[in-house]
């Protein structure tokens, strides 16, 4: 099967990279501390901005901020000399990582926010802890800890940032339900396309072809729902069938209360 390209846009992206035969890639909390200082003389190097982040035993997240087209600079320097420092350490040779890593681009504040919980809630998902931010080695844990700084490569965490804003906290402790899940899955899957100089997810169906059977509102209403999960922004829909904005974004509140 071909690989999918390697999207080396400035903007938002989720990263992640698992260790080879899904074995650890750190053995101790030192492996972890060390991975973060690399990372952000990384970030300083590339100029990156780190959003948020989650050390697992065997697997990272990252969800950083590229200002430049320069994401696989930044990995290949990331991975590669971690695994400099742990083949060292525990005197192994041969690769450390599992392929290469994965990469989404993230293009809208929904997906962004979805991505915070998901991440946060890894540790809890592999029931290793039973409350988010406990887990020392998220970004969330990091900002709740007062006795330690937050690492300085994520100083202007948009996370760190909004932490204390109204609803935020209660968001970070939802799971994300199947629903959730499952439409995060089909956001990943998405192309992006270049679109009069902005980049955006390539829709699969023409809007006409959602609204050809739209006979009653019933029937448009729930083609609006499944237009806008194809990609397509509520602006773009109300002005195809000639409504309001706010017409749009009341249909779509209700459909999914």
């Amino acid at each position: 099967m071909a690989r999918r390209p390697r999207l080396n846009l400035d903007g938002f992206h989720h990263i992640v990279n698992r260790g080879v035969a899904r074995s650890n890639i750190y053995r101790c909390d030192e492996d972890k501390e060390k991975f973060l200082e690399i990372l952000c003389k990384s970030c300083k190097t590339y100029r990156v901005n780190i959003h948020d982040y989650c050390l697992m035993d065997n697997h990272y997240h990252l969800l950083i901020e590229t200002t430049s087209q320069n994401l696989s600079l930044f990995m290949r320097q990331i991975n590669a000399n971690y695994a400099i420092y742990f083949n060292k350490k525990y005197k192994r040779s041969g690769h450390l990582w599992q392929g290469r890593y994965k990469s989404w681009y993230i293009i809208n504040q929904e997906y962004l926010y979805t991505l915070f919980r998901y991440i946060e809630h890894n540790p809890l998902k592999a029931k290793m802890y039973s409350k988010v931010g406990e887990y020392p080695f998220t970004l969330l844990a990091s900002i709740l800890n007062k006795e330690k700084d937050v690492i300085p490569c994520a100083k202007h965490s948009k996370l760190k940032k909004e932490y204390h804003h109204k609803g935020i906290q209660e968001l970070l402790e939802q799971p994300l339900n199947k629903k959730e899940q499952q439409e995060l899955q089909e956001e990943q899957k998405k192309k992006i396309v270049e679109e009069e100089h902005e980049f955006k997810q390539a829709k699969e169906i023409p809007l006409e072809k959602h609204f050809k059977n739209s006979s009653d509102l019933a029937s448009r209403n729930s083609a609006i729902l499944e237009a806008l999960k194809d990609g397509y922004t509520q602006g773009e829909v109300a002005r195809y069938l000639n409504v309001s904005a706010a017409l749009v974004s009341h249909i779509f509140r209700s459909l999914n209360d």
